[in-house]
This record gives structure tokens, C-alpha cells and sequence, in this order.
């Protein structure tokens, strides 16, 4: 299990006694944060690989660092209850599913926070687009012969979901979902949204993805309590499936 990580200290330790519920193997991809994050992270148990600070560059790092048959790759903001596990492992018994991702939840839940996990759950549905907070998956062997994550800020995670669903079988996880922070747009949720929008045009438009990156605020330094409280409310006791 993959977490790349920047000014995470406020959730890195969390992340981590998640994260192995799930997986033997934790590894936080750190970009030489100034807060503790690799410290912190070291200290719940994962194994700390440091590099130069893009997440497609710490993602590609932390799949080469791993040991697994299966690679699953998280945000430091994202919470999967422990039956993700065997639900990864149901996905993957199918030969011909090379990986997939989760459907998504954000945390708290207010009416636009439901409102985004319907629209994400029809665009998976119905286009097979998704992004690097759905808890992407994949097994170790495709993801090196599709060439792994870009090195990239931004755009790393679609550019990979893109690339494993023109290869293979891939498998949308709908129970047990993901549950995602809402730190990114809580409080200003439509100039939030209408920036996503701005940024995919922009993309499909040819834009850089350093441009890119220099549009999309860096918000991980947020008050993460309340993400944490409504995930420990929401988490079912080890081995139950979450249904939310």
C-alpha cells in the first residue's frame, strides 16, 4: 500500500494504522515535509521513502519500493474499512481484471458531499473516468507493463486509470466504498467545483500539467478533526462491510 504524502502530520499517523488494517505492507512516500510527516509516519509503522515533491513521481516510487502482488495507492486524506481487503482480492480473482478503484464517499457528509458521491459513482458508471482518491488498485505486474504512475504533479492518477482501462479488465468496487475528506472545498464547494471543471478542460485542452498544478491550492495544511471524527463514526468493527 502506497500513501504519498506533503504536510501530512495532522493525518499521516492515522492513514497509516489504517492502512495495515488492510495490508501487511505500509509505504509513505514523503516530499521532504517540514512538519514531522516522515517521522510521524515511521513512527505507526511504515516504511518512509523520500523524493522530490510530485505525486506522480512519489506514487511510481512508493509501487517500486513495494513488495506486493497488488498495489493499492491511497491518499493520506482517504479511509478504506478492513474489508477492502478481501474485496480487492474478490475483484482480482478474475484472470482478466488487471486493477479498479472504490466508489467514493466524502466526509463530513453534508448535502454537497452527497451530491459528489452520486456524480462520481454515474461518471465511474457510465465514462470509466476516476481519480487517485478512489483508492486506485492494481497488480504489480500491470502496472509496471503499462509503465506505472507519469511523473507528474497533477493528472498522474487519471492518466494511469486511463492507461489500465484501455488495457484489461478493470473492477469498480461499490461496497465497501472509500471515504475521502471534503478539507479541499469545505466552504467553498461551487468555486471548488467550477475549478475542477476548469482544470479537466483545461487538460483535455493540452494544458502542462505544471501549469496545472500551479492552479489547484495546496490545502493540506486544513484542519483535518473533523475528517477523522466523522471517519471513526462512519468505520465498521474489523471484518464488517461497510455499506454507506
Amino acid at each position: 500500500m502506497v500513501i504519498p504524502a506533503w504536510n501530512e502530520a495532522g493525518l499521516i499517523e492515522d492513514a497509516v494504522r489504517g492502512a495495515r488494517n488492510i495490508g501487511e505492507e505500509v509505504i509513505v512516500v514523503d516530499a521532504g515535509s517540514p512538519d514531522r510527516t516522515a517521522t510521524l509516519a515511521a513512527d505507526a509503522g511504515a516504511k518512509v521513502v523520500l523524493t522530490a515533491k510530485s505525486r506522480g513521481l512519489q506514487l511510481d516510487a512508493g509501487a517500486r519500493a513495494a513488495g506486493g502482488d497488488v498495489l493499492l495507492f491511497l491518499h493520506a486524506d482517504a479511509r478504506l474499512p478492513s474489508a477492502a481487503r478481501d474485496a480487492i482480492l474478490g475483484a482480482l480473482a478474475d484472470p482478466r481484471a488487471i486493477g479498479g478503484n472504490f466508489r467514493l464517499v466524502f466526509l463530513p457528509e453534508s448535502r454537497f458531499t452527497r451530491f459528489l458521491a452520486v456524480s462520481n459513482d454515474l461518471r465511474r458508471m457510465l465514462t470509466r473516468r476516476y481519480y487517485g482518491d478512489s483508492g486506485i488498485f492494481a497488480r504489480r505486474t500491470a502496472y509496471f507493463a503499462l509503465g506505472g504512475f507519469p511523473p507528474l504533479p497533477l493528472m498522474e492518477d487519471y492518466a494511469f486509470s486511463r492507461s489500465m482501462e484501455r488495457a484489461g479488465r478493470t473492477a469498480y468496487i461499490r461496497h465497501p466504498a472509500i471515504y475521502a475528506s471534503d478539507r479541499r472545498f469545505h466552504g467553498r464547494e461551487l468555486a471548488v467545483l467550477w475549478l475542477w471543471m476548469r482544470l479537466q478542460t483545461a487538460h483535455w485542452l493540452g494544458a502542462g500539467p505544471d501549469t496545472l498544478a500551479r492552479a489547484y491550492p495546496d490545502v493540506r495544511e486544513a484542519d483535518s478533526g473533523a475528517f477523522i471524527d466523522a471517519w471513526r463514526k462512519a468505520a465498521p468493527p474489523p471484518g464488517c462491510r461497510l455499506r454507506g
